[in-house]
């Protein structure tokens, strides 16, 4: 009598144990996928150097068309300018940057991961009506020269270039971001600017580009990184394991930038 009282309350719980797990699959009896938890919904704020307009657009739209009702936008500006709105507190979830000097301003910025490295090309108008051959062009005062202002990864770039070429420039406007520099030379309102070689490839026909030794000497590299008061983490994650996967740096180098 007690061996079968024994069996029947072992019965008993076995079968509780078995209704705790059907409580836990749901009523379909399968259990939720663990990344249910890490799905990427929402809005994506990223704030990006220019010099990363063209790619990142397209990088955002693809990643959008990967994970349908996510809404990826962008703030384009010097990186030293975005470094600045982030420290200020303005919601982002991303930052990229044109220089490791800007990332490292940022204190919410976590584990950043350099990405794509660029450097520097001269650029002319179609045509090049200045008769610009060189580098040394930037020093004669009779020509309209355009750089960005030291503080943005281009301008402290230019600087490192003129410092490694023993030339001093006499730019007739500093501009806050690498795209108004090239903005200036696609108006043909200068000469002249030193923007990225990425910058030259995306302004197609608009402009022609100068390459110069010196350039190697200011090779820029870009980080990249979650921000520690992301909105929306996870989107923020899945973004930039996006930029870096394969598909991403495909986008990358066909714009121009060089692989870390």
């Amino acid at each position: 009598m007690r061996r079968l009282l024994a069996m029947t309350a072992l019965a008993v719980l076995t079968l509780a144990g078995c209704g705790d797990k059907a409580a836990d699959t749901g009523a379909s009896g399968t259990s939720a996928p663990a990344s249910s938890a890490q799905a990427v919904t929402g809005k994506i704020t990223v704030f990006a150097a220019a010099s990363l307009t063209e790619s990142f657009t397209k990088l955002g739209k693809d990643f959008e068309a990967a994970h349908p009702g996510v809404q990826v936008t962008f703030n384009f500006a010097g990186s030293s300018a975005l470094a600045q709105q982030i420290n200020q507190g303005a919601p982002a979830d991303v930052f990229a940057s044109a220089a490791p000097a800007n990332m490292q301003q940022v204190t919410d910025a976590t584990g950043p991961v350099t990405f794509v490295k660029n450097q520097l090309e001269i650029a002319v108008p179609k045509g090049n009506p200045g008769k610009i051959t060189g580098l040394k062009d930037f020093t004669d005062a009779n020509r309209k020269i355009a750089l960005c202002a030291e503080q943005v990864p281009c301008g402290a770039a230019a600087k490192k270039v003129f410092t490694a070429a023993g030339l001093t420039a006499a730019p007739d406007t500093l501009e806050q971001d690498v795209k108004a520099a090239l903005t200036k030379v696609r108006l043909g309102e200068v000469d002249a600017a030193l923007v990225y070689r990425t910058d030259v490839k995306a302004a197609g026909d608009a402009v022609e580009g100068i390459e110069f030794p010196e350039s190697d000497k200011a090779v820029n590299d870009y980080p990249i990184a979650v921000l520690g008061k992301a909105p929306n983490s996870a989107g923020a994650k899945a973004f930039v394991k996006y930029v870096l996967s394969d598909k991403g740096r495909a986008v990358l180098t066909d714009a121009g930038f060089a692989t870390p």
